[in-house]
């Protein structure tokens, strides 16, 4: 048990930036990915896949933003032009977890993004199991049409989250966490309730 909570409790990210190769190798992000995929999942709907962007499709991918980019801002600034070519170019990988939404009898559409956030965020903690560094990621190709449509989405499919794996290149400090004792509070029946308790 303690491991386990060690695992949580040095969990951090490390800046897309600061990854680098090595990233992991086919069996060891099937490690990672079966890990990713024990999350809560009301009425075992699975709504969520995973795409893998890696090799020379990150700088295909970056070369499309840019050319995005200028379409929706024909005055953008070489500086978030460059950001954009580069966003995914430092980690070896970056996995998009896609949410599966549309219509459900049961099980609202809040409930499976939810879970598919969940599998970003278990994602990011195998991958420290595992040795190697993980930022998540959204910015703007997560919410705009034509990127969706570029990296193959459906009309009823959205990015959860872009999570960058690679190893890092330097030592990332500690920052400072909340207190959880400071977020906690205890809820208390109101008086007409306590009225109405039986005795």
């Amino acid at each position: 048990m303690s491991v386990s909570l060690d695992c949580l409790n040095t969990r951090r990210s490390v800046p897309a930036k600061q990854l680098a190769a090595p990233g992991p190798d086919d069996p060891t992000l099937q490690r990672m990915l079966r890990a990713a995929v024990r999350v809560p999942d009301h009425g075992k709907r699975t709504p969520w896949r995973f795409l893998r962007i890696a090799g020379d499709t990150r700088h295909a991918l970056g070369a499309a933003l840019v050319a995005r980019s200028l379409e929706r801002d024909p005055a953008i600034g070489p500086v978030d032009l460059d950001k954009d070519r580069h966003r995914f170019a430092h980690a070896p990988l970056v996995i998009a977890v896609i949410a599966r939404l549309g219509p459900d009898p049961k099980i609202p559409e809040s409930e499976r993004f939810s879970s598919a956030s969940c599998v970003c965020f278990a994602l990011l903690q195998a991958a420290q199991a595992c040795g190697f560094g993980a930022q998540w990621l959204t910015g703007w190709p997560a919410y705009d049409p034509a990127i969706r449509r570029l990296l193959g989405l459906e009309d009823e499919e959205r990015i959860a989250g872009f999570i960058h794996i690679g190893t890092p290149k330097l030592d990332i400090p500690e920052r400072t966490r909340p207190d959880p004792l400071q977020l906690l509070s205890d809820w208390t029946p109101p008086p007409q309730m306590d009225a109405g308790r039986p005795a």
